[in-house]
């Protein structure tokens, strides 16, 4: 054994459990998240909506989403993510199952946004966690992880919904998905503290994880982070590239549906691979720029090299309204989604490479808003263009010309990703 894995065993190991309940708080987050998307073609025949009604029921949640973050992220920093993950994911599990009850365009509408505004909590605190259990050497790697956690959900969610609606109906897959979070709670109870009262940690890996110089103990006013450039840089950022995503995960499994006709038994396999290399580019985008970085090179080098591999290769996605094979849209969509994460990977970390560690929850919040409008923006402009036109081609080529151009504003707002002084 070498002396590096010596130390490391001895240093220990727990701060990966920390980030394994994040991983799992993210996956059910997106199992729950993803149900809609999934069941969409099937409710939309027999609940009588139309494209621009799917639409508003999708922005209903992204409105929620957004109005969430500017609280959560502010409560999370006040109540710590112990109390705040709690009861961010309580609200919303209860959320999941009402959906269950809803009968019209409204009733969905309203459930979308009580689930918007318990899975507002989800980011702020898995990042204000992170920040807490791990040096920055190793945040965009944990970051990488816990976001697997989303295409893992939206993996696991194609495998159990089509089974669970076929068998049992469509109502009893939202309660079934949403009572998942309620499990996770007592394991997050029981293993998580901050890790100075972690008595589970070794004083070794104690050492390592606050091995970075400490944040000045400063109280940090809201209104205050507007006037950082910083600030701004990471929720462009975010208004422009989330909806993206958004726009993945609700639309894609319509696109499947109307373009090569995948019903609800057929459905499941493409979307599997879809996610599954969403995955790969999440924990990918992490350990690059973390292995960079371990290399030698700058925080800015690192984190923008890999956002910069991420980006280019979101681009192929304009063909994809125009793939005559359907496993050639699949594999466009795999290369999308996977550079997608590794941004997102990346983009989060850049949140406490330039912000100590007491505005981190603030600063998600405030971008998750940002994303959350972006969200609402192509929710209702995707359910215009499909009900008067019938065609993807304009919303691909949104998405894959956004993040070059998200880049190039980025890097203009913070060239160097410095320490923002507070």
């Amino acid at each position: 054994m070498t002396a590096i894995s010596e130390a490391t065993v001895r240093r220990g190991y727990y701060r990966w459990t920390i980030c394994a309940l994040l991983f799992c708080a993210t996956t059910i987050n997106y199992i729950d998240r993803q149900v809609l998307g999934i069941l969409a073609p099937d409710l939309r025949r027999s609940i009588g909506w139309n494209d621009i009604d799917y639409g508003y029921i999708v922005t209903a949640f992204q409105a929620a989403y957004a109005i969430g973050m500017v609280v959560v992220g502010r409560l999370m920093d006040r109540l710590g993510t112990k109390v705040g993950y709690s009861v961010a994911i309580t609200v919303w599990s209860l959320a999941a199952m009402a959906h269950a009850l809803a009968r019209s365009v409204i009733g969905f509408a309203i459930a979308r946004f009580s689930l918007g505004l318990g899975e507002s909590g989800n980011f702020p605190a898995a990042i204000k966690t992170v920040a807490e259990w791990f040096p920055k050497k190793e945040r965009a790697l944990a970051t990488g992880i816990f976001n697997a956690g989303s295409n893992v959900g939206a993996v696991a969610a194609p495998l159990a919904v089509p089974w669970i609606t076929l068998t049992y109906g469509w109502q009893m897959a939202f309660v079934a998905t949403g009572a998942i979070g309620f499990l996770w709670i007592v394991f997050w109870v029981v293993l998580y503290e901050k890790p100075e009262q972690q008595k589970r940690l070794k004083a070794e890996e104690l050492a390592y994880i606050q091995s970075d110089p400490p944040d000045p103990p400063v109280r940090i006013p809201w209104l205050s982070l507007l006037k950082h450039k910083q600030v701004w840089a990471f929720a462009i950022a975010k208004f422009m590239t989330d909806p993206v995503w958004w726009f993945y995960l609700y639309w894609v499994p319509s696109f499947l549906n109307k373009s090569y006709g995948l019903t609800l038994d057929r459905i499941g396999p493409p979307l599997i691979i879809i996610y599954v290399m969403a995955d790969v580019g999440s924990i990918g985008g992490g350990w690059l720029s973390s292995f960079l970085i371990k290399r030698g090179w700058s925080v800015n080098r690192g984190r923008k090299t890999a956002m910069l591999i991420c980006a280019i290769c979101v681009v192929p996605i304009v063909l994809a309204s125009q793939a005559s094979e359907l496993w050639m849209a699949v594999a466009l969509l795999s290369l999308a989604t996977a550079a997608h994460q590794g941004w997102s990977a990346n983009l989060f970390t850049t949140t406490s490479d330039m912000f100590p560690r007491k505005a981190i929850g603030s600063i998600v919040g405030l971008g998750g808003m940002a994303g959350a409008i972006g969200g609402m923006l192509i929710s209702t402009l995707a359910g215009f263009l499909l009900e008067f036109t019938g065609s993807y081609l304009v919303l691909f080529i949104i998405c894959g010309s956004t993040y070059l151009v998200t880049f190039l504003i980025f890097s203009r707002l913070a060239p160097n990703l410095e320490q923002v002084e507070m």
